[in-house]
């Protein structure tokens, strides 16, 4: 089950766990954004008997969370693996961040994670093998000008992922954490347009990684039984980088946004 599953990094693992043969179910808030990714995972079927689900659900709303998993797992016939991808970013100075901006991110970031696990516990407990993998972002292991709202929800999810892991483990159910950079998904095209200068010069030159890479390497990460998913050089590196000497990279961040003013 992957949620955010109708665009980007969600469409992505959709797609990617279809070609490995698993029955897959998508949620999201868009119906008809789902039902076509729906078509298009169809067509991607490496086995007849596969079997596809699109479920419109707004991951902030536990009820509506409720209702879908449980229709998910019973189309599905169980669920193995949960993907809660489904997310929401804004970058923008904090004194311009409306309060209601914080509250929704917070809500589907964080929250949503924990309403889409907390249903999905029983079907992960009985299929003797369940997974959860929770999207984070570089931003919730490195927080920078401009994140206000959405860096604290990717921390809050990271914290979370930890803590799952310790509680889980003693029943036989995985938990993982991808901390994707910056990635060519209409979530990053909307975060553009109230981007300050600052958060631009920050990320620096660096290319956008494509959504179908970071699906790979989450799903690749997962196989191999790693708890912390990077899927580049560049950002397993800044995440030691910033681990081993926090001092350091502040200074070069201090740096780059004097530079820019």
């Amino acid at each position: 089950m992957v949620t955010g599953g109708s665009s980007g990094i969600g469409r992505a693992t959709a797609l990617a766990l279809a070609r490995r043969g698993a029955h897959v179910a998508l949620l999201a808030r868009g119906a008809r954004a789902l039902e076509g990714v729906c078509a298009e995972i169809a067509a991607t079927a490496v086995n007849p008997a596969q079997r596809f689900i699109a479920v419109p659900c707004d991951v902030a709303d536990a009820a509506q969370v409720e209702t879908a998993v449980a229709g998910a797992a019973a189309a599905l016939g169980g669920l193995d693996l949960v993907v809660n991808n489904a997310g929401i970013a804004h970058a923008e100075r904090f004194e311009d961040t409306p309060l209601e901006v914080f509250r929704r991110v917070f809500e589907v970031n964080f929250l949503g994670a924990v309403h889409v696990t907390r249903a999905a516990l029983p079907h992960l407990r009985a299929s003797g093998r369940g997974h959860v993998s929770n999207v984070s972002s570089l931003a919730g292991l490195l927080a920078i000008y401009g994140y206000a709202a959405y860096a604290p929800s990717k921390f809050a999810l990271t914290a979370f992922s930890e803590v799952l892991r310790q509680e889980l483990r003693p029943q036989g159910i995985g938990v993982s954490v991808c901390f994707p950079p910056d990635t060519d998904t209409p979530q990053l095209a909307a975060e553009n347009r109230t981007k300050p200068a600052e958060t631009r010069a920050l990320a620096g030159n660096a290319s956008l990684l494509a959504p179908e890479t970071v699906a790979d390497a989450l799903l690749d990460g997962i196989a191999r039984g790693r708890v912390w998913i990077f899927p580049n050089r560049s950002g397993r590196l800044l995440a030691w980088v910033a681990g081993v000497a926090p001092g350091l990279v502040r200074a070069v961040v201090d740096r780059e946004i004097r530079r820019t003013r």
